[in-house]
């Protein structure tokens, strides 16, 4: 049984198309990534499925329940919880709970209850009459997490729910969403981070420019790309023509089945290879035969990264830096027209 259902989704704002085509489904009791660089349409998916942004076109379900028709009953079977924190500084863990708690309509003599008990599952309870204010990252991260739990949703939606923690934050933060799976709860989570999604999800989509390039569970998907890859830097910014010279002598060794070259990374050679002991070493070999050095070279097995890569001809750091800049530049312009 699917817990949700997003076919064709599209959203634009004023000449922006944020989302051009997603789809995907979300089967009941699994947790669902969506992989992206920053500006590649994940939040404004999230916003139209939790009924915070109206979609242009597409169709919304979340258990059965039509988003853009029935608003109220969907979010009566979602948490959310947003990339930025929402704690109050002043108040302290137990009362922004029963803030929280409050806003849900929850019976008073139930919310006692609803608290212990969460607060228990995320191992809180020794900050619940501290203030806010005096939490770590990680903590008021959970304590978020506990708001969007309080109502006992049967789909729990978290945008970018690591984002600025340290590893250890974040190691928690992954056992609890796994526990949290394995008592049947549905998760769909946005992120960037590569290592989170193929960790935690049980199948994923990845995004482009507010498309779907690739969707499936995370292990077929590198599957697919076949054998392994090496990440090949003739020089450390190496010109396009021996970029390209490298690539078509390489393309004749019978080990190697793709290259792909990354203008973003001073024309990186990325190759898939066949899985073989001597595979370094040979094509080592063939770039001294033709008199070309190798600046870097290191082999791996097939990522997430990789499937981007495939798909985009970048990495999805490739992107983020990308999107950075043109964030940046935009600011910029905005600045200068206020002057």
């Amino acid at each position: 049984m699917n817990a949700v259902r997003v076919e064709h989704l599209r959203k634009t704002y004023g000449k922006v198309e944020a989302i051009r085509d997603v789809s995907f489904e979300i089967e009941a009791g699994k947790i669902f990534g969506l992989l992206g660089p920053n500006g590649s349409g994940k939040t404004t998916t999230l916003r139209c499925l939790c009924t915070l942004s109206i979609p242009d076109g597409g169709e919304l379900e979340v258990c059965g329940i039509p988003v853009v028709q029935s608003p109220r009953l969907v979010r009566q079977k979602l948490g959310y919880v947003a990339q930025d924190v929402a704690l109050d500084k002043i108040l302290t863990g137990q009362e922004f709970l029963e803030l929280q708690a409050a806003l849900y309509h929850l019976p008073r003599p139930l919310i006692r209850e609803r608290i212990d008990s969460i607060l228990k599952l995320l191992d809180l309870e020794e900050w619940r009459d501290r203030p806010c204010g005096t939490y770590s990252g990680g903590i008021r991260k959970r304590f978020d997490l506990a708001a969007g739990l309080l109502h006992q949703p049967q789909v729990l939606v978290l945008d970018e729910p690591t984002v600025g923690l340290d590893i250890e934050s974040r190691q928690v933060i992954w056992r609890i969403l796994q526990e949290l799976r394995d008592q049947g709860l549905t998760i769909l989570l946005t992120s960037h981070y590569l290592e989170e999604v193929d960790a935690l999800s049980d199948r994923v989509a990845i995004i482009d420019h507010g498309k779907v390039i690739a969707s499936g569970e995370p292990e077929v998907l590198k599957s697919q790309l076949g054998g392994d890859r090496i990440t090949l830097r003739i020089r450390e910014f190496t010109p396009l023509e021996e970029a390209e010279r490298a690539r078509d002598l390489l393309m004749g060794l019978d080990v190697v089945q793709d290259v792909i070259i990354n203008g973003a990374q001073g024309n990186t050679l990325n190759l898939v290879v066949t899985p073989q002991a001597d595979v370094l070493s040979r094509v080592q070999e063939t770039l001294h035969q033709m008199g070309l050095p190798a600046f870097g070279i290191a082999q791996s097995r097939p990522s997430l990264d990789d499937v981007y890569l495939a798909a985009t001809g970048k990495t999805l750091l490739d992107a983020d830096l990308a999107a950075a800049n043109q964030r940046d530049a935009k600011k910029l312009r905005q600045e200068a027209m206020k002057r």
